[in-house]
């Protein structure tokens, strides 16, 4: 590659997606008799509507199921009696690593700006609030020599223990040999390894007090804390920073629900089987169907039935919902799982989150306040209720938006019961706190809006936050559509979704997955590739994610 730049590439599945999308050979051929197969897809978010596109590119008839509304996770809320103000209640901030997305993204040519994370361009200015101190910082340099300390000893920590340096290189050159020989032994032995307890245990930490761990966690650096992933796996934290998932992130103009609906309505200029002017939504005569309440095997077919009766049968089912849902809301026969997969479905643990946001009249927060100089408000970081404040500038003539507080895990379920008006009173006093001359609420206008992801019965949580030993799990889950080896009665339905990915919470993993299983069901329809494209299935054996159970077998041998 002229120029590598990072990518979400691997590291545990190495696999060039980017690449095979936009190869001119496309993804694959069907046989003749094949096409025009219809293909049932639950899930109308990112991750179900790239699967439907490169479906229908192929041949097939993806035929879409959705519960509640097009887009999943991707949902841009207007504001009433305002054009293009969004209020971004999912995906928000998209980083130029992910290519595979971003190819998406281009194609539908979205127009995209960078997001306004802290210490960035993009936010103008940022505050940081802490332990009842305010610190006004345009870049990390003005920042006082504590907040340095930490950011030395995060780095320090990466490059001493984690290969930083050399992952990155190897990323970034695609260099699949070099990623798996320092990616798997990290594998192996951190599987049970907390985030916390990397950061207690890091000789760089450990040298510092307890207070640059609390730091670390209220603001930490890139886009905000990291506490309330200090749970989780450091594996998983690892790969977001490996991959860049953190930093120089782009928002979409206009609202993230553009790509799902966009891919919606595509017409593509390459199409086989079906005519010049076919898109998704045509094949689906215009609307979804009822979301699903139940899959059943039923021979070589697999029985989906929607939340009014309606039964139509199919010989390949790509199931994007969260994977909790086929347990809780749509009643699935066992057998279209073996207990091992039904083991990692169920284990999947879900993060909280809830965001509040008002519009308002301006950005009045470029003000400059002539007594001190800086700008009367900033995007800010605290240790109280709302955590982190971000705003979004729309221009000196339109509506601004601000996302009051953006809260997970904890500081989220605090938020769980309040109704819509308690959460932006307690915004509101928090924030007033830290700005005491600014009258926020007198730009209010319009009505607020708000979510919390885990209060959803289409999503009971934000995204999957792998624990420690859940490598295993992820392992099954990300393979499935790896199917050559299963039981009869377990093949021909694929999941997909970020739930299902190595890098949760990220559209990335979503859309690579989708691909996965788009391969899944091209193999199970008699398909392949083309040689000069091969796809995620047929270069598995040599990229294949580390097998813990098949290494602790070795061990036991």
């Amino acid at each position: 590659m002229s120029n590598p730049s990072i990518s979400v590439f691997g590291p545990d599945f190495p696999f060039a997606y980017d690449h095979w999308v936009s190869h001119q050979s496309g993804l694959g051929e069907l046989p003749q008799s094949r096409l025009g197969t219809e293909v049932a897809i639950s899930g109308a978010g990112v991750s179900g509507m790239v699967a439907a596109l490169e479906l229908m590119k192929l041949g097939l008839k993806p035929i879409i199921y959705e519960t509640g509304r097009m887009g999943g996770r991707l949902r841009s809320e207007h504001f009433p009696n305002a054009t293009g103000v969004v209020a971004e209640l999912g995906g928000m901030r998209f980083p130029k690593s992910a290519t595979t997305f971003n190819h998406y993204t281009d194609l539908l040519r979205l127009e995209k700006r960078p997001f306004p994370n802290p210490l960035t361009e993009a936010a103008g200015s940022t505050v940081i609030d802490l332990f009842g101190q305010t610190v006004y910082a345009k870049t990390q340099d003005d920042l006082p020599a504590i907040y340095q300390q930490v950011a030395d000893a995060w780095n320090e920590a990466l490059q001493s223990q984690a290969h930083l340096v050399q992952l990155q290189q190897a990323i970034c050159e695609r260099d699949v040999n070099t990623i798996k020989s320092l990616w798997d032994p990290l594998v192996r032995e951190w599987d049970d390894r907390t985030f916390y307890d990397f950061l207690a245990t890091s000789p760089s930490f450990k040298k510092l007090q307890f207070e640059h761990r609390e730091i670390f966690g209220q603001v930490g650096f890139g886009t905000g804390g990291w506490d309330s992933d200090f749970r989780n796996s450091m594996l998983e934290i690892l790969r977001v920073v490996l991959t860049a998932c953190d930093d120089d992130q782009d928002l979409i103009v206009g609202g993230s629900e553009q790509l799902p609906r966009g891919l919606w309505a595509y017409k593509p200029a390459s199409l086989k089987h079906w005519p010049a002017g076919t898109s998704v939504s045509s094949l689906n005569d215009g609307a979804t169907r009822p979301g699903v309440v139940r899959l059943q095997r039923d021979g070589a077919l697999i029985t989906v039935t929607d939340q009014y009766g309606n039964k139509r049968k199919f010989e390949s089912v790509i199931a994007t919902c969260q994977s909790w849902l086929l347990t809780t809301s749509i009643d699935t026969d066992e057998s279209l799982f073996s207990h091992y997969h039904w083991m990692a479905l169920d284990r999947t643990s879900y993060m909280q989150s809830s965001k509040t946001f008002v519009m308002v009249d301006r950005p009045f927060w470029k003000d400059i306040d002539p007594a001190t100089g800086r700008h009367v408000m900033s995007m800010t970081l605290t240790d109280r209720l709302t955590r982190g404040t971000y705003l979004f500038d729309n221009g000196d003539d339109s509506p601004a938006v601000i996302c009051l507080t953006y809260t997970w895990m904890a500081d989220a379920l605090k938020m769980l019961p309040l109704p819509i008006e308690r959460r932006v009173e307690l915004a509101l006093g928090a924030l007033g706190k830290i700005y005491p001359d600014v009258d926020i609420k007198s730009h209010i206008v319009g009505k607020p809006i708000t979510i919390s992801w885990e209060d959803d019965a289409n999503f009971l949580g934000a995204f999957k936050g792998a624990l420690p030993g859940h490598y295993r799990y992820n392992r099954r889950m990300y393979t499935h559509f790896m199917q050559q080896h299963m039981a009869t009665d377990e093949r021909g339905i694929f999941i997909a979704g970020d739930d299902v990915s190595w890098t949760p919470g990220w559209a990335e993993g979503a859309v690579q997955t989708a691909l996965n299983a788009v391969w899944g069901v091209v193999n199970h329809l008699g398909g392949s590739c083309h040689e000069d494209n091969p796809g995620p299935g047929n270069l598995f054996a040599e990229l294949a994610p580390i097998d813990l159970e098949e290494h602790r077998e070795e061990q036991q041998t």
